[in-house]
């Protein structure tokens, strides 16, 4: 299956679908919690093992590498041309899955990654971002300048970022909000199959 193919899919399911109504009515429609479901299988595949993401069908390594590091002020982190080395190194070993975020470095770790992922190395990974967006507008803008740094005309999975405040949740899904911009780059723009809501405790 192309990777376009998918474009239709989404995590949420139903519950995207219900970006204008009332948040219980939304959550209520969103699968259960992974550990309702059954146990993932694991893949081998050389060296590499891999799993399902959840239902979208795409194949992703149990290792990921991360954005941030990427562009952490030296002495800790590294110039440009490690930091593409460490990438390529990576997907060369099998490593299929890029994760990343819009504020990450003021968007360095972004931009390094992009130009990682020249040379073909883009159609060998599923690559996510992160915004913190919550209006349309700002997580359309925060899309935008994120494919350009990444150079690239789509994405494999969005999420919405630090979603740890009580009004997070109501700010993503209220009309106006950041889930109507993601459900149209998805529908009609076409560059981002998924969309899933990233917590993290503090």
């Amino acid at each position: 299956m192309e990777r376009r193919d998918l474009l239709k899919v989404t995590a949420l399911g139903a519950a995207v679908a219900m970006a204008g109504a009332p948040l219980g009515a939304a959550a209520s429609a969103i699968p259960p919690t992974a550990g309702n479901w059954p146990p993932p299988e694991t893949i081998q595949d050389g060296d590499m093992k891999f799993r399902i993401l959840g239902t979208i069908g795409e194949r992703v390594s149990l290792v990921g590498m991360g954005g941030l590091h990427l562009a952490k002020p030296e002495p800790n982190g590294p110039t440009t041309e490690p930091a593409i080395r460490i990438i390529r190194t990576g997907v060369d070993a099998g490593i299929n899955f890029c994760d990343n975020c819009w504020d990450y470095n003021g968007g360095e770790s972004e931009i390094r990654l992009g130009k990682s992922l020249r040379d073909g190395y883009r159609d060998r990974v599923f690559l996510m971002t992160k915004i913190d967006g919550r209006t349309a507008a700002a997580a359309m803008g925060q899309l935008e300048t994120s494919l350009r740094r990444l150079k690239t005309d789509h994405l494999d999975l969005i999420q919405f970022h630090e979603i740890i405040r009580d009004d997070d949740p109501d700010r993503v899904f209220a009309s106006g909000g950041a889930l109507e911009a993601i459900l149209k780059a998805r529908n009609e723009e076409g560059f981002v199959i998924s969309a899933l809501p990233e917590t993290r405790a503090r």
